[in-house]
Order: C-alpha cells, then structure tokens, then sequence
C-alpha cells in the first residue's frame, strides 16, 4: 500500500522492518508508531520468524527523531496522553520482545532514534551514523525512554554528558562506549545485519526466548534474585526437546536440527 510507512519481510527466519519515510529522515509521528507497533507484533505472532531486524530507509537517516512541529503545537497532557503513551508501549514491546532485535543504523539517529535502539537488541552501525539525544538544545529532556535506558546502558557519567549537552556522536564513538556493537561500512550494512541475524536465527527459538525473558527480568533483580531466578530458567530449559537434541547433536558431531519444542 502507498500509504504505508512501516515495510515489512520474512526470509529464512528473520523478519525485517523498515521505517520508511524517507522524505522527513524516517521521522516517528503516531501514524508511524501505531504502524509499526503492528508490524512488529505480526512478527512476534510469525512462528517462522527467529530474529527481528529493524532499520530505516534511505541513506541519511535511521530514524531522526521525532515531529518536532507537532510537539511545539502541543501543551503536556495531551503530549502525555498521546504521543508519549503511545511512542513508550511500542519501545517497551520491542525491548521485552521474546525474540531478539538487531537494529542496522543506517544513517543518523538522533532523539527518538536513539531511543529506539536503546529498546534492542544488538546494534550494528554503518561508518557515517550518528547518534545523539539533542532534546536540551530544544528545550527539552529525551521522552521516550532515552533518560532511563542510556543511563543503565553505558557509564553514567557519559550519559549524562550526552544528555546535558545534546552533542551528536560518531559510530566510532558509540562503539566505544558500548552503545553499539559493530561498524561496518554502509554498503555492507546490511549484509553484515543479516549474517548476524541468520547465525542467532539457527539457535533454538524457544530456548532464545527463556534466555531473552531471563536477560530481561534478571536485570531489575538483585545479584542473589537473579542468580535464583537463571537456576530455575536453566532447569526449564532442559525440559525442552531442543536442549537434549543440542546436546546429541554435539556428542555425535553433526549439526543441531532444533524444532522450537
């Protein structure tokens, strides 16, 4: 459909998503959030879909940030009420998604673009990306989870840093502080994307997902909570078919062939 902002594909496992509004560097409005919200949990219903991608269109942007004439037209409750509720349940889906997220930064990711890959995964990112949260030059604080998510993913004090100054940062500089995972060069981004996404796709689906609710629920625990809580999911596990016919698979030097059961 022309009308569509939100592209997606499933191929070998993985599915792919792409915000496609080009026009105003991928741009998140509520149209655009409410699209891609539903796209995303077609792919998390998709039984054949393992891994989930995420990048935007075109060479400039990732996605930009958001509408910012449609903030400044607004006053705090119906900000609140509207496109913060809205932008906020479709980042915490995709952060306690079941199955793993990748998101390719394909070109700048500023404000909500940060934020919306602070809600993944892993991050792979062509050489010319950029990354900020430049809300305070605007006269605001990030508002889609950025002042939270970037405080528990790198060192404090470079989020701060990040956020008091809303200054821009390289893909060099984001991989430094362990904001990404990889760079690569942007023809082969998303190659690269699907090669990482095709190694995590062949892994048991099911298992994949004790690990991610294990990761996500451990997090906000204490050490000894967290401990208890990884004993009980490993046992879980190994109640799994998958399990057992990993293990065969390596006693009998051939190649796993797991069933998601």
């Amino acid at each position: 459909m022309a009308s569509e902002k939100i592209l997606k594909s499933v191929s070998d496992k993985i599915g792919l998503i792409t915000i496609d509004r080009p026009e105003v560097l991928n741009a998140l409005d509520i149209p655009t959030l409410e699209e891609l919200s539903q796209k995303f949990s077609e792919l998390e219903n998709d039984d054949s879909v393992n891994v989930i991608v995420i990048t935007g269109a075109g060479d400039r942007a990732f996605v930009a940030g958001g509408d910012i004439a449609d903030l400044n037209s607004r006053r705090g409750l119906s900000h609140y009420l509207e496109f913060a509720e809205v932008i906020h349940k479709v980042f915490r889906k995709i952060e306690v998604s079941d199955k793993p997220t990748i998101c390719a930064i394909n070109g700048w990711a500023l404000g909500g673009g940060t934020e919306l890959l602070l809600a993944t995964d892993i991050r792979i990112a062509a050489e010319e990306a950029q990354l900020g949260l430049p809300e305070i030059t605007l006269g605001l604080i990030p508002g889609a989870g950025g002042t939270q998510r970037l405080m528990r993913q790198v060192a404090p004090c470079k989020a701060r840093e990040l956020m008091f100054t809303g200054d821009r940062i390289s893909a060099e500089q984001a991989e430094k502080i362990g904001l990404v995972n990889h760079i690569v060069k942007r023809e082969n981004l998303m190659s690269e994307v699907m090669k990482m996404a095709k190694r995590i796709a062949n892994h048991s689906p099911l298992v994949l997902k004790f690990m991610k609710r294990n990761l996500q629920h451990g997090q906000d625990m204490s050490l000894p909570a967290a401990l208890a809580h990884e004993q009980t999911m490993t046992g879980l596990v190994l109640d799994t078919d998958d399990s057992h016919e990993g293990c065969s698979a390596f006693l009998e030097k051939r190649a796993a062939s797991f069933q998601g059961k």
